[in-house]
């Protein structure tokens, strides 16, 4: 076997650079939110893999041929910065992620551009100096921005801009404690808003692009969704079944104009492997096909053993080698444009 063939490129791994960290820390305002479970405190000095690289290389080394495509950790911007501030955190993330990659080549293959997503002019701005000067390979978009769905007006020429780029946008979901799963109740129990939480949010994101037509627009724009697209693969029949029933209900009241069949647009997204389980694989599998799929960890949340069982998952899959080589790797350098 090629070393070619044993690359692993993690297209969903999170980071936070020492520089922008220490500026985010200091600039950021009250309630800064780092941590899943809605605590408003550092909590990602616990994880150090995200910004000490000695840590990091060495989890890389326990696996063969893994290589990274850099994503800032959360918090979103827009969530704790005013839009002047968000602006100048974002030039630090995206400018120290650039020298990573070029001090680093053989450990990360590209990164993704960081966005003030509460200065839509700014992060126009932004995203044209980070993928055009700094050569960043695509921007990362959380759902929802600032409560407004992905399918807001003001985000449209973002959109426009990448298509014309042909880079993709990374799409990952964000709520916390605070989203109640019952009206009767002020918060979130038992970790459902991240748990289900999540993959619901990255849903509820892709159907309103569909519906919206912002596909229909620009047919060769590019998302990625983590956890292989929520709950689309698993539900596609009820949303393509559903949807044929109700469509021309929907068409009359949203004024819906779409050129093709709405589950059709569904499967342009790409979805990343961090679910641990082959069955979920092959379910997601079975919906976007095999060149739609990217090999992705969350790394370094779970450490070591997430992505040995992120490999794994997709090592179990019950298709050709072929296959499992295009969503390890020839995916990722095709999207991104790596050669």
């Amino acid at each position: 076997m090629e070393a070619s063939d044993m690359e692993k490129i993690d297209i969903y791994c999170h980071i936070l650079p020492e520089k922008y960290r220490q500026k985010l820390y200091q600039k950021a305002r009250s309630g800064l939110y780092l941590e899943a479970d809605g605590r408003l405190d550092t909590h990602h000095d616990s994880v150090p893999a995200l910004f000490d690289m000695d840590r990091r290389f060495r989890i890389m080394d326990q696996f063969e041929g893994m290589k990274q495509v850099l994503t800032i950790a959360a918090p979103p911007l827009e969530a704790v910065a005013a839009p002047d501030t968000a602006v100048e955190l974002a030039q630090i993330a995206n400018d120290e992620m650039a020298e990573l990659v070029a001090k680093y080549p053989d450990r990360f293959v590209a990164a993704v551009a960081y966005l003030p997503m509460n200065d839509m002019e700014a992060s126009l701005r932004e995203a044209e100096r980070a993928i055009e000067d700094l050569n960043l390979s695509g921007v990362l978009v959380y759902s929802p921005v600032e409560d407004k769905a992905l399918d807001a007006p003001e985000f449209l020429p973002l959109y426009e801009m990448m298509a014309g780029y042909g880079l993709p946008i990374w799409l990952h979901p964000i709520r916390d404690r605070s989203t109640a799963d019952y009206k009767s109740e002020t918060f979130s129990k038992y970790r459902i808003f991240h748990i289900f939480g999540w993959p619901y949010e990255t849903s509820a994101a892709m159907t309103r692009l569909v519906f919206s037509g912002v596909l229909d627009r620009h047919p060769d724009l590019r998302f990625i969704t983590h956890h292989c697209g929520g709950m689309i693969p698993f539900f596609s029949e009820r949303l393509a079944g559903q949807g044929r029933r109700m469509m021309s209900q929907f068409y009359v009241e949203e004024k819906l104009d779409l050129s093709r069949p709405p589950i059709e647009y569904f499967k342009l997204f790409y979805g990343d492997t961090a679910l641990g389980s082959t069955p979920g694989l092959m379910c997601g599998y079975s919906f976007f096909g095999a060149d739609h799929i990217l090999f992705g960890t969350d790394m370094p949340f779970g450490g070591a053993p997430q992505i040995a069982q992120a490999i794994d998952s997709v090592e179990k899959m019950s298709i050709p080698e072929s296959d499992k080589h295009l969503i390890f790797h020839g995916n990722t350098r095709k999207l991104l444009k790596l050669g």
